[in-house]
């Protein structure tokens, strides 16, 4: 009977407790929570990351919106910033990286996206803007031209980088050089925040204003 004892002694002593090994399954269950993507919500069935490293910064996503014409939904998009701004101007003038991230929801021809930029940079850049664009603007019209046709699903990145300027990705390829300048990035996010924008409702979720 001692020996018997003894051997009980042993394994309580190395066997962990019901409490310890609770403790030791939240730590890991906590770390798997902690080391993958925090998404924000699931907005028109696309999920959008809540926050992105983007060239060793930290972004934020501003907000979301949804481009449609009446029942037609073509894209959703989100901003993202290295601080949360609700206004146009305050958008403009953050510091560092930005992202404009889009989401298909249907299929469409690139061209489709050259006649927007160009559309919405007349509409809402001053004259010595545009001219400031004259030769770089083309560049980056001719970067999307060249992608040629995006379909349902597809996930567009429209970055910029201070140290390079507007970079275009989609599903995770670079389409064309980066074209520099802070102004041309500016210009493009005039398209969906202008005084006359692609899309109201767009322009309103962008700058994290609740849409239905």
């Amino acid at each position: 009977m001692p020996a018997a004892n003894a051997t009980r002694s042993t394994l309580s002593a190395t066997a962990p407790s019901r409490r310890q090994w609770l403790l030791q399954a939240s730590a890991v269950a906590a770390t798997v929570c902690m080391s993958g993507p925090v998404l924000a919500f699931k907005y028109e069935d696309q999920e959008f990351e809540d926050k992105i490293q983007l060239a060793g910064s930290a972004l934020l996503l501003n907000g979301v919106g949804k481009r449609a014409v009446s029942i037609l939904r073509g894209y959703v998009a989100g901003l993202y910033l290295s601080r949360k701004s609700t206004t146009p101007d305050a958008v403009y003038a953050a510091s560092g990286p930005k992202r404009v991230q889009i989401r298909m929801l249907l299929e469409v021809g690139a061209e489709e996206f050259v006649k927007a930029v160009n559309k919405g940079v007349g509409r809402n850049c001053s004259e010595a803007e545009k001219e400031a664009l004259s030769t770089r603007l083309p560049l980056f019209t001719q970067n999307l031209q060249s992608v040629g046709k995006v379909r349902k699903n597809d996930l567009i990145n429209i970055d910029y980088l201070p140290e390079q300027g507007t970079v275009l990705y989609v599903n995770g390829k670079q389409w064309g050089q980066a074209v520099p300048g802070n102004d041309l990035y500016t210009a493009f996010l005039k398209v969906f925040l202008g005084d006359k924008p692609v899309d109201k409702r767009l322009k309103a979720g962008l700058l994290g204003e609740a849409t239905s």
